[in-house]
């Protein structure tokens, strides 16, 4: 029966490394700062757990027997593993790294946020490359942040997951879209108009909620009449260009296609509370310096918009970073 060995702990795998390198017990004393005997009491404890003499006599000295060299390059292979896990994390540099960082958001930022997002990388970071996941009813961003497999996702909800960390990227203001040639682009929609008239509605993107707009509404015992679901908010103006058809949505999207499209950025007859965004992160990567990183160039980007945008505003607190 194999007897039971010794466990081989970090300061005997040091000694190992020291006294095969140096090939010599009093050098190798010197070299750690320990007695001889220490080191030589060390020297007969890895003999034990090896069960090799791993350094023996020779007519010039003490050398290294085969198992032992061996052994060396596995002993300098563990301790810089051992390194690696006790250093701090080296401090993130944008400018070289070559990183694939990954983001969910759903699609409706695409004509502002993300492409401003998108900029600020190629910028700071022109060897990152940036991967955008669609986030819609299908996909679960809760465990895609759990695994690794999204770095951050973008989004508006009512109430976010609790278990996630979060900042608060802006709010912005619920308004309604119409095209030009609608027959209440020029008066404007009354509370009567808006629960008669035909809307074009997202097709949900968080499986486990209503939309933002139709949950609000219920929760008020009103209920709008959704005509037309549509999956790609791309396409919403120019559905709307040529229907009579009306988009509930945040102004920063709407006001962007009213100023290149005949569309219509008209005031909702209800005063829904204000979109919020946020931006969402597991613990996992809470400390991770390239996330911290992309969290805070998405906070400068939200900050920016902000600015630019007056029908929109940023939180009083700082995002969390």
């Amino acid at each position: 029966m194999e007897r039971h060995r010794e466990p081989l702990d970090t300061s005997l795998l040091r000694v190992l490394h020291i006294v095969l390198t140096e090939q010599s017990v009093s050098r190798a004393a010197i070299k750690l700062g320990l007695s001889q005997p220490a080191v030589s009491n060390a020297l007969r404890r890895l003999r034990d757990i090896t069960g090799d003499a791993l350094l023996v006599r020779s007519k010039t000295g003490m050398v290294a027997t085969a198992r032992g060299l061996e052994l060396l390059g596995h002993a300098a292979e563990a301790l810089a593993a051992i390194d690696r896990i006790t250093q701090s994390p080296a401090e993130f540099s944008p400018q070289t790294s070559t990183r694939v960082f990954r983001l969910g958001a759903p699609d409706y930022l695409d004509a502002l946020f993300l492409p401003n997002i998108a900029e600020t990388l190629c910028r700071l970071a022109p060897q990152a490359r940036l991967d955008v996941h669609p986030i819609n009813a299908d996909f679960d961003y809760q465990q895609a942040l759990a695994n690794g497999t999204l770095d951050v996702v973008i989004g508006n909800w009512r109430e976010p997951p609790a278990h996630l960390h979060l900042s608060r990227l802006f709010d912005d203001e619920v308004v309604c879209m119409v095209g030009n040639q609608h027959p209440l682009a020029r008066q404007g929609i009354t509370l009567q108009h808006y629960l008669s008239l035909r809307h074009l509605a997202p097709a949900h993107y968080v499986s486990e909620r209503s939309s933002f707009i139709d949950g609000w509404l219920a929760e008020h015992q009103m209920k709008r009449h959704i005509h037309m679901t549509i999956p790609y908010f791309g396409l919403v103006p120019y559905i709307l260009m040529s229907t009579d058809l009306v988009f509930t949505t945040g102004s920063q999207f709407a006001r962007h296609y009213a100023r290149y499209l005949p569309i219509t950025v008209l005031e909702s007859p209800i005063e829904f509370p204000l979109m919020r965004f946020y931006l969402l992160w597991h613990k996992r990567a809470h400390n991770a310096p390239e996330v911290t990183w992309l969290r805070r160039r998405i906070a400068d980007v939200a900050a920016h918009l902000s600015d630019a945008n007056p029908h929109s505003t940023i939180p009083t607190e700082s995002p969390a970073s």
